[in-house]
């Protein structure tokens, strides 16, 4: 949790820092500008042996100049996990929870994304010899890292795929699999500038 902490801190610091230096370098264009913002939402998917995951994340966020987009992304998520020969417990989660998000765009087609996030997750297990099962309700946090090939026209539109990884190992985290593993986690999103406002 205090890892999680630090890096929302940052999140926000560095949001903040390029906020202040691009009103500094556009000497008076850098005014807040509502075609800089943005609506949208991405699908992502984590396939593994015996396991999937599926969800949804909208987000709104900011264009803070032509390389760095900010915002807050939320989501629903649903992860299932079968039995096997080396355990015999079915694993059913479906968590809700989002966080701040960096996305940087060091090439025009190509990112860079950080998001921490905090989920609750509701977790059904369930023996699947004995049929005996348990469900348990926690939150937990999460911190994604991952690289994206895209599209983004500023105060239009943009789309991307995202490839992203949990690097914290936290327990019950929903990117993991029963052993704490990592869950790859691909993102497929598209969203839309608002309109600047009629003079």
């Amino acid at each position: 949790m205090k890892n999680l902490k630090i890096v929302i801190t940052f999140a926000l610091f560095c949001t903040c820092t390029g906020v202040f230096s691009q009103e500094e370098n556009d000497r008076g264009n850098g005014k807040f500008k509502r075609e800089n913002i943005f609506l949208g939402t991405s699908l992502n998917l984590g396939l593994a042996n015996n396991s999937f995951n599926v969800g949804l994340n909208p987000e709104i966020g900011y264009s803070i100049n032509k390389w760095l987009d900010g915002g807050m992304s939320f989501n629903i998520n649903y992860f299932s996990q079968r039995a096997t020969d080396y355990s015999p417990y079915r694993y059913r989660n479906f968590n809700y929870g989002g966080g701040p998000f960096l996305r940087v765009w060091p090439l025009s087609f190509l990112h860079l994304q950080i998001q921490p996030e905090y989920n609750w997750t509701s977790s059904n297990e369930k023996n699947m010899q004995t049929n005996y099962q348990v469900t348990n309700r926690y939150g937990t946090g999460s911190l994604l890292v991952g690289i994206g090939y895209g599209t983004r026209i500023l105060g239009q539109h943009y789309s991307y795929f995202t490839l992203m990884i949990d690097v914290l190992q936290n327990d019950g985290s929903p990117y993991r699999d029963q052993y704490r593993d990592p869950l790859p986690v691909l993102r497929a999103g598209f969203g839309l500038y608002l309109k600047p406002r009629r003079q």
